[in-house]
């Protein structure tokens, strides 16, 4: 096995909460909260799972590519695709597709997308439709059959996030993890901090000289004498070492050491718990134009201004795609990487979540091993 196989390709990634956050468990109701959001089963910290992000990223995916197509009649029409590739296989005076050199499936790639981005053109792209997003509709036909409206099995998307047919199932080659939030906001007499914990810190690569005594905090200046953190009222013990550290900037986005406060790790979660967002809705009477009766009901939220933290992982996996005809080829992870950068910032846009017409939803994601816009 090569060593790229071996060694995955880890990249961080950073998200930015620009809207309140809303990932739903069912509507669960704790205490004054109708619905609650995602939370991790061991700290009790609200988190965004990487399951929701895997899903709505391959969305997006799948609509970067949409964008491209020259010719909207071949993206909607399956007969059309495969005339076409036949009249190019034609005047090239080849009988099947895998005929073509690599720089004529490139040529006939161009042909039907605007664009020169080598991961648009990968070939298998020319089967993509909108459907390639989301459940396979059909996932009990087989892989090539006519009678496939489901996922392609063939497309950048496909072959990276996964797919399962009747006659061949793919796992994918992108591995999401959670995002954790690593600072989090919140109303001080001092105006908004955002609190993290020294093991959050770590894990991002700033590194604090010690955790805070129990029940206390660090500041910046650490002369405060107590600071109110929401509606706790905290004693600030030292100064906490964090000034300088570029590993504080976020894309646009600069926390500088004196928004930072350290707290306790049994604090956080108490302090989290305590500072989310809470919206209340209610359903309106169409007839009447009022709120109908016994409809009200309660949200939370993590809220805007809320850092988060994870990585993606991307397998190189030909070694197991040359094993199985159906599978070849298969995106490299240059092409994986760029495609998850270059759709991105749809999530600034359509956001992550549940009540996105509602004002929440909206992230900005970031990475170092990326480009400063998306």
């Amino acid at each position: 096995m090569s060593k790229d196989t071996q060694n995955p390709e880890n990249i961080e990634i950073f998200a930015l909460a620009t809207d309140p956050i809303y990932i739903g468990t069912g509507g669960y109701t704790i205490g004054r909260v109708d619905n609650t959001i995602v939370r991790d089963p061991i700290t009790n910290v609200p988190k965004i799972p990487g399951s929701s992000l895997a899903g709505t990223w391959r969305y997006y995916t799948v609509l970067e590519i949409h964008k491209y197509f020259s010719d909207g009649e071949f993206r909607k029409d399956k007969s059309k695709r495969k005339k076409k590739v036949e009249e190019f296989l034609n005047n090239k005076g080849k009988d099947k597709w895998e005929d073509l050199s690599d720089n004529e499936k490139k040529e006939f790639m161009k042909s039907i997308f605007n664009t020169k981005k080598d991961w648009i053109l990968f070939e298998g792209n020319r089967y993509i439709g909108i459907k390639c997003a989301g459940q396979d509709e059909t996932p009990n036909k087989e892989l090539d059959s006519e009678e496939n409206t489901g996922h392609c099995g063939k497309c950048i998307v496909c072959k990276g996030f996964g797919f399962s047919k009747k006659d061949i199932s793919w796992q994918g080659m992108i591995f999401f993890s959670d995002l954790n939030i690593i600072f989090f906001p919140v109303f001080t007499i001092k105006g908004t901090k955002w609190i993290a914990t020294v093991s959050r810190l770590k894990e991002i690569g700033i590194i604090s000289e010690s955790e805070p005594s129990e029940n206390k905090v660090k500041t910046k200046n650490g002369d405060e004498g107590h600071l109110n953190l929401g509606w706790l009222y905290l004693e600030v013990e030292r100064s906490h070492s964090l000034e300088g550290n570029e590993n504080i900037k976020f894309n646009d986005f600069e926390l500088k050491p004196e928004d930072i406060v350290i707290v306790p790790e049994d604090l956080f979660s108490h302090i989290v718990n305590s500072n989310l967002e809470v919206r209340t809705s209610v359903s309106i009477d169409p007839i009447t134009g009022a709120a109908k009766e016994g409809a009200l009901f309660t949200s939370e939220a993590i809220p805007r201004g809320t850092i988060l933290y994870g990585n993606i992982r991307i397998f190189d996996k030909k070694v197991f795609g040359e094993l199985e005809e159906k599978l070849k080829p298969l995106p490299d992870k240059d092409n994986l990487s760029n495609a998850l950068e270059d759709s991105r910032y749809y999530y600034e846009t359509l956001g992550i979540g549940g009540m996105t017409t509602r004002g929440f939803g909206r992230l900005k994601i970031t990475s170092p091993d990326w480009k400063e816009e998306g």
